[in-house]
């Protein structure tokens, strides 16, 4: 959310957002009435709103003030209370519930025109015939062409109500005519099980990238079906996985351990703990599982973590995980925006608190990558900093450290050649994903002829894409970026972007992880347990 400057005195700031908490409906439970009795330092706030609404000598944007002052009030509390303004509520509830409403295809504006760069698999467009390189030419009647429309308009126009329809035109190539599809819009799942599938034959894996409503169901599913192609091992990879729903972190858990085991307790600042056990349903607690995690792994993926190593059950690998032990609820502030306020703190079974120290503000709080890798702690788990203060024992005794992140039993180092800082940007940026697109639409039939095992083991992205690459950044970022001491990493990402594009669900990650050196270490853990 971009945040405008204002220059009002702090206190016209706080006496705004009181107004608005005040007269938001929160769900605070048995408290709510207590919260919002009348006293005078509430009344006296709402007076100073009325002035500044009916008395001021300028207009004033009230939303734009509000927005920004409560976001300046919730930084003063801790970093992870955070305030939804109304238009991105519907986004970040899509993201959360893990499912919207649309017609399911990935796209980009490509000289000027739609681009589909893959259909959503089963969804509404892949079910009407779209493929990928089709050109949306109109909408419903609607031209689109011409490149007067930014991405979120362009959302907007091909999102609707579910079960309707929208007639899309459409250009392919060899194709002379347009092609016409009568699309129904419908429920499009955002996949938080990003890959699952056999590393050896003894040996899943799943990689989740969130824990939203339907990662249960997804990771079940996907865990199941493991099983049966003979998985007596699984590698659970949340590296990278910022958390979610605290209930899902809990069912995933309860696949793993033994009945009546304590997964993770709560605690609010009145000392009323809600605690979380394990059931009898666990379809993998036979099974060995490793949970890879690194510094970006947080909340609910710290919680598995914490509870699977608490219970002396599997192996953590990886590095120090982020620090977040802090538990959010959200609540409507009336005007279709929300505040996700910290309300309680989990702590793993043996006691652990492992949220880490936001005392010098929040600025530092996220600067803490930055100073783990100036430590050295990334690459040396000898530089790992830890209290004996909040030293823990498992059942077995073996030792465990609260105050900041879940310590990995078994250390693997940042690998400084996949995890270069340009190639992220690329990645996270769409850059790799839109010229693979550009350079698999130039000759869409050749690759269609590659099979999807021939081309996981044997296709080679040459030194020429690579420099293609490098001509297409220089015309895209204005910057000249040369692959010269990584160019053999470039043509690993290269390839897992365009198998993406040509196979989808899990390919991306099925050829990333050939040149992982943290599954590399799992496999090897694995082979030796079971020698």
């Amino acid at each position: 959310m971009s945040k405008t400057k204002i220059y009002f005195p702090l206190i016209i700031g706080v006496a705004i957002a009181a107004g608005i908490f005040i007269g938001g409906k929160l769900n605070f439970g048995d408290t709510s009435d207590k919260l919002f009795t009348a006293n005078s330092k509430k009344d006296k706030l709402n007076r100073l709103i009325d002035y500044i609404d009916y008395e001021y000598v300028e207009d004033v944007n009230t939303d734009s003030i509000v927005d920004v002052t409560v976001n300046g009030i919730l930084n003063n509390l801790d970093p992870h209370s955070v305030y939804i303004p109304k238009e991105d509520m519907q986004k970040v509830t899509e993201n959360m519930k893990g499912n919207f409403v649309g017609i399911g295809i990935n796209f980009y504006t490509f000289k000027d025109t739609i681009t589909v760069i893959k259909t959503i698999e089963n969804g509404p467009s892949a079910k009407a015939g779209i493929i990928g390189g089709d050109r949306i030419v109109s909408a419903n009647g609607e031209s689109l062409l011409g490149g007067g429309y930014d991405n979120d308009t362009l959302v907007d126009k091909l999102k609707g109500e579910r079960y309707s329809n929208l007639i899309l035109e459409v250009f392919r190539k060899g194709t002379p005519d347009l092609l016409s599809f009568d699309v129904t819009r419908d429920e499009v799942s955002i996949k938080s099980v990003d890959a699952a599938y056999m590393l050896t034959e003894t040996l899943g894996y799943i990689k989740i990238n969130r824990f939203a409503e339907s990662t249960y169901k997804e990771f079940s599913k996907a865990l199941k079906n493991l099983k049966q192609q003979g998985a007596t091992g699984l590698a659970l990879d949340l590296r990278g996985n910022p958390g979610g729903f605290l209930e899902i972190a809990v069912n995933i858990v309860d696949e793993f351990l033994e009945d009546d085991k304590l997964v993770v307790y709560t605690r609010n600042k009145k000392g009323k703990e809600d605690r979380s056990y394990a059931t009898s349903r666990g379809e993998f607690e036979e099974g060995h599982v490793y949970v890879m995690i690194d510094e970006n792994s947080a909340s609910a993926s710290e919680i598995i973590a914490g509870a699977l190593q608490d219970n002396d059950k599997g192996t953590i690998v990886g590095r120090r995980s982020y620090g977040k032990g802090l538990v959010q609820r959200e609540m409507k502030l009336g005007d279709g925006s929300a505040v996700r306020l910290t309300v309680s703190k989990y702590y793993t079974p043996t006691g652990r608190s492992i949220q880490r120290s936001y005392e010098n503000g929040n600025r530092d709080y996220y600067d803490d990558f930055a100073d783990r890798l100036n430590r050295g702690e990334l690459l040396d788990e000898k530089k790992i900093e830890v209290a004996d203060s909040l030293k823990f024992k498992t059942p077995k005794g073996n030792i465990v450290y609260g105050g900041g992140g879940i310590i990995p039993d078994v250390f693997v180092p940042y690998d400084t050649s996949m995890q270069n800082e340009t190639l992220t940007f690329l990645e996270k940026r769409g850059y790799l994903n839109n010229f693979i697109f550009e350079q698999l639409d130039k000759d869409r039939a050749t690759y269609a002829a590659i099979s999807k095992s021939d081309f996981f083991e044997n296709f080679t992205i040459s030194d020429t894409m690579v420099h293609a690459l490098e001509d297409y950044l220089k015309l895209k970022t204005r910057s000249n970026i040369v692959f010269v001491a990584y160019k053999e990493e470039v043509k690993h990402y290269l390839k897992a972007t365009l198998a993406e594009q040509l196979f989808g669900f899990g390919a991306y990650f099925k050829i990333l992880n050939k040149h992982d050196i943290m599954i590399d270490k799992v496999i090897d853990l694995n082979q030796t347990s079971s020698n």
